[in-house]
């Protein structure tokens, strides 16, 4: 038998071994050539009497990722040819078939009459899982690196592969439903606990467990193939049924607010699905799958979620011509919130830190915050005493900023004071190494008015870090005027030290990502102003697709930080570079009512220390108008609140600060949530189209005022039906 991916083997007990194995790969993904042989094997397996079943497992040091995504790009570009040359019809019909072309190998496996089973360790989600489900028997490892899980949802698709179907048809449909809709990563006993697994055991043993069932006389039956087989949850339409599928599509709309259409199809293929027998079942799921993947929304998320974030975590953006930077040290002044967490990831990384504060007890507050973030862990049983033991052997509390002399890179945290960041620059220039970089995690200070104060501005670099940092996966990298490329590798290389995901921008006040939160937020300050109702305002951001509304998203950060903010850009930019009516706002709610956000329990919303958290009452006392709730647009405060961001992501880009479109992209959705199911920013813009998302901003500008008024490089990119991708694939030709 000629396999490329697969190590084939019979031993004397007459059970067979295929090894997944992809020369010249890290992970093994599902790509033709793998279906191929894996269609092979079953031939192999079917055609000799002398095989009892066959054990699937990896050769690599973790099962398999799922399938190849730019496979499915591929198929899109397919249809779209044939299309164009043969017909619609044509071109669907193609294309239906092609994308069920996994499903019906995976039916092919399961119905084959020789039983399956896996032997999995390490990861195993998406397409892999699926053909775990689809083996009869599965035995995954107790090691900690494995997990299994269908994310497909995170990247706007669904379980193609018999997923839905398998899933809900082993679990009770509530359970399967909220797996489906989280796309979660599972630990190994629970997905035994919640039927998804038969066996857990050690590493060494699963190919031999998976093994003994074989040899055993496992069945070569799935469940749902059984005459007899009964759903966990009995009938769609039941009692139980109609206990599950009324409160199930309100979750849904409650959660999605109907944005995207993968979690639709989910709850459509398991609906439709578990009311017929498997293999319509499958089709049903099929023709969904089909439909998702041609979607607007799939391709944006798929292009940004996993190709562009692929290709930024594994260094698109560090320079070429430098070679790896030693980090083995790290230092962090500023032992308050942010420091504290840039010290956790750091040490948890397995670098060492030196935490240093103006005090020893300050420093020693800091670590403790470490120390309580694994404590946590171990109370969920996600980490072991002897892990927080190592991880705080790794950071040293300090006052002396001599301890930091043999540090590799130095991050600042202290408060946003220009005055305060220049001292701590002298003090802690005075004690590093030649080689040693320093990094500021400011939110807002440019970045070379800062290394003015440094002795070695081709050393001193921006990395800003977004709250909670141990939760936040973003971390943007600012290039200053004389930042130089050992600084950025240095950054880059430590960014994926500790498993973020970097952009690299240039320097401007505000960056790339505070630029279009602030314009969003600014947004909800002046939709109040006008009379608005504050949950009206509130609800309108949720429903676009933000994981907050504006005035929420206001409180976390600060009302107060946000008005220090209005106040030194005035000092420093004048009074035109801000807006009087937010001013007016901000200082009303922070110096007359002493309303600082969530930190103090009172901002625009009212936090008691028991139950959820109000609007603030008194907020309709500020507003001098107020409309009628029915005569406000609903849909355009939508808009504005996405136009508003994505058009300042459009004058970053025009302006040089952002220079990637990936990254804008990845950054607006990891750093401050814009509606991932758009792909981004200017993937909102680019799938809307220039000369319409142009058209709608200047409706918006009529009606509103100046900010709508879209750059000069965006009216001119709409005039030639150009795009933000293509223009960077065009510069970068």
């Amino acid at each position: 038998m000629n396999l490329t991916n697969f190590r084939f083997e019979t031993d004397a007990d007459g059970v067979a071994l295929a090894t997944w194995d992809m020369p010249g790969r890290s992970m093994n993904v599902i790509t033709p050539e793998v279906m191929d042989d894996l269609n092979r094997i079953i031939d192999a397996v079917v055609a000799d009497s002398a095989i009892k079943g066959c054990v699937i497992t990896s050769g690599k040091d973790t099962f398999s990722g799922g399938a190849d995504l730019t496979m499915l790009q591929g198929l899109g570009a397919e249809y779209a040819r044939l299309s164009r040359e043969r017909g619609e019809e044509e071109a669907m019909t193609f294309f239906f078939e092609e994308s069920r072309r996994l499903t019906l190998l995976y039916r092919k496996l399961e119905t084959c009459g020789k039983p399956f089973a896996a032997a999995v360790h390490g990861t195993c989600l998406g397409g892999a899982f699926e053909l775990a489900l689809a083996c009869h028997h599965r035995v995954v490892s107790d090691d900690d690196k494995t997990r299994v899980g269908l994310p497909e949802i995170k990247v706007g698709l669904f379980p193609g592969a018999g997923g839905t179907q398998r899933v809900a048809r082993l679990m009770q449909t509530g359970d399967a439903l909220q797996m489906l809709f989280k796309g979660e990563q599972i630990r190994p006993l629970m997905a035994r606990n919640m039927g998804l697994v038969h066996a857990v055991a050690p590493r060494g043993e699963i190919v031999q467990k998976a093994k003994e069932w074989l040899k055993a006389g496992g069945s070569a039956v799935a469940p749902w193939d059984q005459p007899k087989f009964k759903a966990p949850s009995g009938k769609v339409y039941s009692p139980a049924g109609m206990m599950t599928w009324p409160p199930a599509n309100a979750i849904y709309r409650r959660e999605t607010h109907d944005n995207y259409p993968a979690a639709k199809a989910i709850l459509q293929a398991v609906y439709e699905g578990l009311q017929l027998p498997m293999d319509l079942a499958l089709k049903v799921e099929s023709r969904y799958f089909a439909k998702i993947l041609r979607s607007p929304e799939a391709a944006a998320m798929i292009r940004t979620l996993f190709l562009s974030m692929g290709e930024l975590n594994k260094g698109a953006r560090r320079p070429k011509d430098v070679g790896a930077v030693p980090l083995k040290k790290v230092g962090v002044v500023g032992a308050g919130f942010m420091g504290a967490g840039i010290a956790y990831v750091s040490a948890n990384a397995g670098l060492e830190v030196v935490l240093v504060d103006q005090s020893t007890e300050a420093a020693e507050k800091g670590k403790a915050y470490a120390h309580k973030l694994v404590s946590d862990q171990i109370m969920k049983g996600r980490a072991k005493t002897a892990d927080r033991d190592a991880l705080l052997s790794r950071i040293a509390a300090s006052a002396d900023y001599a301890d930091l002399a043999a540090c590799d890179l130095v991050i600042e945290a202290v408060f946003e004071d220009p005055k305060v960041k220049a001292e701590v620059i002298a003090k802690v220039e005075a004690v590093i190494g030649p080689d040693a970089v320093f990094a500021s995690n400011t939110s807002t200070l440019p970045i070379s008015g800062l290394a003015k104060a440094s002795g070695r501005p081709e050393q001193f670099i921006g990395i800003h870090f977004f709250s909670p940092v141990e939760k936040m996966m973003l971390v943007e990298i600012i290039r200053g005027k004389a930042t130089g490329e050992r600084a950025l590798a240095a950054a880059l290389d430590y960014v994926r030290a500790i498993k973020k995901t970097p952009i690299v921008v240039n320097d401007a006040r505000g960056f790339f990502a505070n630029r279009c939160v602030g314009a969003y937020i600014l947004e909800g300050h002046l939709m109040l102003a006008e009379g608005v109702p504050a949950a009206m305002i509130e609800n309108a951001g949720r429903q676009a697709g933000m994981p907050v509304g504006p005035l929420s998203l206001n409180d976390e950060v600060g009302v107060d930080l946000a008005l220090k903010i209005v106040k030194a850009t005035k000092a420093q930019a004048g009074e035109n570079a801000v807006n009087p009516t937010q001013e007016r706002l901000l200082t009303a709610l922070v110096e007359g009512e002493g309303r600082l956000g969530r930190k103090n329990r009172k901002g625009f919303y009212d936090y008691p220390e028991q139950g959820q958290k109000k609007l603030w009452p008194g907020l309709r006392d500020l507003q001098e108008t107020r409309l009628d709730p029915d005569a406000v647009d609903f849909q355009e405060l939508k808009q504005r609140l996405l136009v508003t961001q994505a058009l300042e992501a459009a004058r970053t880009f025009g302006e040089g600060v952002v220079t990637d479109p990936r990254e804008a992209d990845v950054g607006s959705i990891l750093g401050f949530g814009f509606a991932p199911f758009t792909g981004g920013a200017l993937s909102y813009i680019d799938f809307m189209g220039a000369a319409r998302f142009v058209e709608l901003c200047r409706t918006l500008e009529a009606r509103h005022g100046a900010r709508f008024s879209p750059p000069a490089t965006l009216v001119a990119m709409a005039e030639k039906g150009g795009t933000f991708y293509g223009e960077a694939a065009r510069q970068a030709a």
